[in-house]
């Protein structure tokens, strides 16, 4: 079974057993967290789609651990101008377990 949740306005297509990085989750290691904003939840061919989400179902998960990703580095400059700009930055993110989708 597979469902497509929403978390910090992006979708993730998850199935249990899962393990994925999403932005950062007010959640402690080793809590359980659910997700009720659930799109779409699919098994085969029956597919249900919500509208827009589906009601009644949600998908469960385990905070594995919070980290930070890898540091992009944005450069903008201004040919002749003698103007350049470097900044960097390193987004949060919350480390995830799918443990169980419910319909």
């Amino acid at each position: 079974m597979f469902a497509v949740i929403e978390s910090g306005g992006k979708q993730h297509r998850v199935q249990e057993g899962d393990v994925l990085r999403l932005e950062k989750l007010d959640a402690e290691e080793g809590a359980s967290v659910t997700f009720d904003r659930v799109m779409l939840v699919g098994e085969g061919d029956d597919v249900t789609v919500g509208t827009p989400v589906v009601e009644g179902s949600s998908v469960s998960a385990e905070v594995l651990g919070h980290g930070r990703g890898d540091k992009v580095t944005i450069i903008k400059f201004k040919r002749r101008k003698d103007y350049d700009k470097k900044q960097g930055h390193r987004q949060h993110y919350t480390e995830i377990k799918v443990t169980g989708i419910s319909r």
